[in-house]
C-alpha cells in the first residue's frame, strides 16, 4: 500500500490559492482514479483507491498547513506504512509555475507543510535507519513571489496564465504519481523532473 499526501488548507477562503496546490493535485488524482469517494480520517480526508495492483490511500489534511504531519503521522501509523510508502504532493515558490519536482528526500525549504511532516515522522524514522527527511516528495512550482510578502502570496489565487500552466501541471502529476506507484521513485524522478513543461 501506498500513501499519497496533497498538502493545503482547509476551508472554501483557501480554495484555489497557490498553498493549496497539492490540495488541487490529489483532487485531479481522485478524478483520474474514478473510484472511492473522500472520508473523514487520520485528521483529513481520506480516499482508499487504487492504481494498478496497488492500493493507494490518498490524503489531504484538515489539520491546517503548519500542523500536517499530524495527518500523516497517524496515517502511517495506522497502515504500519514504511517512508518509502510514502510521497508528498506540495506547492514550491522557488520553481517556475507548473514546473515539477521529485526527490526522494530534502529539506523542508521553509515550507512549514513539510517540516511539520519532517519533525512528526523523525521518531518512526529513526526505527528505520532514517531521517525523518527521508520520503518522496513531489513539488509543484507556484513561481516566486517577488516583491510580494511570502505568506500573502500563498495565500492568493492564481493568476489566469498560472491556472493555464498548472492545467497542463495538474495532468504530469497525475501520470509521474502513477509512476511511482507503480515503478518506483527513480523511473519517476527521471521522467517527470523537467526544467520546464514538455
Amino acid at each position: 500500500m501506498k500513501l499519497v499526501v496533497g498538502l493545503g488548507n482547509p476551508g472554501k477562503e483557501y480554495a484555489g490559492t497557490r498553498h493549496n496546490a497539492g490540495f488541487m493535485a490529489l483532487d485531479h488524482l481522485a478524478e483520474g482514479c474514478g473510484q472511492g469517494s473522500w472520508q473523514s480520517a487520520h485528521h483529513g480526508l481520506v480516499l482508499a483507491t487504487a492504481i494498478g495492483a496497488e492500493r493507494v490511500l490518498l490524503l489531504k489534511p484538515m489539520t491546517y498547513m503548519n500542523l500536517s504531519g499530524k495527518a500523516v503521522a497517524e496515517a502511517l501509523r495506522y497502515y504500519r506504512l514504511s517512508l518509502v510508502d510514502l510521497l508528498v504532493v506540495v506547492d514550491d515558490v522557488a520553481l517556475p509555475c507548473g514546473t515539477l519536482r521529485i526527490r526522494g528526500s530534502g529539506s523542508s525549504g521553509g515550507h512549514n507543510g513539510l517540516a511539520s511532516i519532517e519533525a512528526l515522522l523523525a521518531a518512526e524514522a529513526v526505527k528505520e535507519g532514517k531521517s525523518g527527511r527521508d520520503f518522496a516528495r513531489l513539488r509543484i512550482g507556484v513561481d516566486s513571489p517577488g516583491r510580494v510578502p511570502l505568506e500573502s502570496y500563498v495565500l492568493q489565487g492564481f493568476s489566469p496564465a498560472q491556472w493555464k500552466l498548472l492545467s497542463a501541471a495538474f495532468l504530469r502529476v497525475r501520470d509521474a504519481v502513477k509512476c511511482w506507484v507503480l515503478e518506483g521513485l527513480t523511473p519517476a524522478m527521471n521522467r517527470y523532473n523537467a526544467d520546464e513543461l514538455r
